[in-house]
């Protein structure tokens, strides 16, 4: 005995144990549908959530990516919370470490203000000094004098 079953007219609710088909043997009827023919009757509501394309685009997308396996989240969105604040807080103390490093306290403020000031007066000095070395003997001896007779006239003051 061989059996030929022809696609096209093969009825997926035709099997011989199955007499009702599923979905008709659980949904009641409608009371609607048993009354006068006089009554408007209702129509069901159009969700626009579901009727938008976006919304159609993302659940074909979800759908896809069940078929293949690919999760969306697996973890739960407490736990994605709490590791993104934990995150956040890391980046925020590495920030506060960068930022305290580059402070200058006041005391070393001042430390380098003074170090600026020593080295612009070694400079003078030093310019000073080759002046003088290429400068005749009578300007330095000159320059001397003025400088004896100046702290000689601050002497008689004080």
């Amino acid at each position: 005995k061989m059996t030929i079953l022809k696609l096209s007219l093969w009825d997926p609710f035709d099997y011989p144990h199955r007499e009702i088909p599923p979905l008709a043997s659980y949904t009641p009827q409608p009371d609607y549908m048993t009354g006068d023919d006089d009554l408007i009757k209702p129509k069901k509501m159009i969700n626009p959530v579901k009727s938008s394309k976006s919304h159609q685009e993302l659940h074909r997308e979800l759908l896809m990516n069940h078929k293949r396996g690919i999760g969306v989240e697996n973890k739960p969105e407490l736990q994605r919370v709490l590791e993104e604040r934990k995150r956040e807080q890391i980046i925020k103390q590495k920030k506060q470490d960068e930022e305290a490093r580059r402070k200058i306290s006041q005391l070393e403020h001042e430390l380098l203000k003074r170090h600026q000031k020593l080295d612009e007066l070694e400079k003078e000095q030093a310019r000073l000094e080759d002046s003088n070395c290429s400068a005749p003997e009578f300007i330095k001896v000159k320059e001397n004098l003025r400088r004896t007779s100046l702290a000689s006239s601050g002497e008689k003051e004080v």
